[in-house]
């Protein structure tokens, strides 16, 4: 595969009994027009393409292309163990010589312990009219200095606006806090594991990732649209997956391993 300019990408593990007609069809990493393909080796298989080697990595189209053949793997109700984007080797000789020999046991736990299960991502913000309008009843404050800054020129008032600001991002952060631990409450007991980040914006409420079994898949489901229906038109949820076990590797591993981590396309 490697040799004139051509390099090897590596995705990830799965197990050696998977088919490459789930990914045959998807664009590659660095070249949308390379086959993705499966290496063997021992019982487990890596799944690759070719890359062009002077060209760099990591535009939008090649992080969707790497999220895009793990999550095609992990909907195909198979453990896919997912490697960090960017994983790149010399060529299958090296996939099959170093990479699977030589990380094949500690790949064969984690795909054992991610087998029949695959994660959903929750993503949640609040609707930014409706939280506000919340907020104006809820602080006396609030309400105080919108009415006193009301009707005056852009720079009059600087240290009321200020206060103001502040005073609306701490109500919105109290809010966060309470609202998350109803996320928590209501989809937590539904997963063998969560994880959660801080939102990207002002108005995000929480992103959480639960790696969830494919029994459990269809109560979590209903759990998260009932969440939804309970927060319809004051908090937007977009609910992701199933998706490859990004952010579970290194508990499947057992320990962290610097090659093999996991990117969530959702961004």
């Amino acid at each position: 595969m490697a040799g004139n300019g051509r390099a090897c990408y590596v995705y990830g593990v799965v197990t050696d009994d998977r088919g490459d007609d789930v990914v045959k069809d998807l664009p590659a990493v660095g070249d949308p027009d390379a086959a993705v393909t499966l290496v063997r080796e021992g019982g487990q298989a890596a799944v690759v393409s070719e890359v062009p080697t002077d060209k760099p990595l990591g535009t939008p189209d090649d992080l969707r292309a790497h999220a895009r053949v793990l999550d095609a793997l992990a909907a195909d109700a198979s453990p896919v163990l997912p490697f960090r984007f960017g994983t790149v080797v010399r060529d299958t000789d090296a996939v099959t010589g170093e990479l699977l020999a030589e990380g094949h046991d500690d790949f064969d736990r984690a795909l054992e312990r991610l087998r029949g299960r695959s994660q959903f991502t929750l993503r949640a913000r609040y609707v930014e009219h409706a939280v506000l309008r919340e907020v104006l009843h809820e602080q006396p404050e609030v309400r105080r200095l919108r009415e006193q800054l009301q009707g005056l020129p852009e720079e009059a008032g600087y240290n009321e606006r200020i206060q103001l600001g502040q005073l609306v991002m701490d109500s919105i952060a109290a809010k966060r806090e309470v609202d998350a631990l109803e996320v928590t409450r209501r989809l937590d007991p539904l997963a063998l594991a969560s994880a959660t980040s801080e939102p990207s914006s002002a108005e995000g409420l929480v992103n959480a990732a639960f790696l969830i079994e494919d029994a459990r898949r269809a109560d979590f489901e209903q759990a998260a649209e009932e969440l939804a229906d309970h927060w319809r038109d004051r908090v937007e949820l977009r609910l992701l997956g199933p998706l490859a076990p990004y952010d579970f590797v290194a508990d499947a591993l057992g320990a962290p391993q610097e090659a093999v981590a996991g990117t969530d396309e959702g961004g």
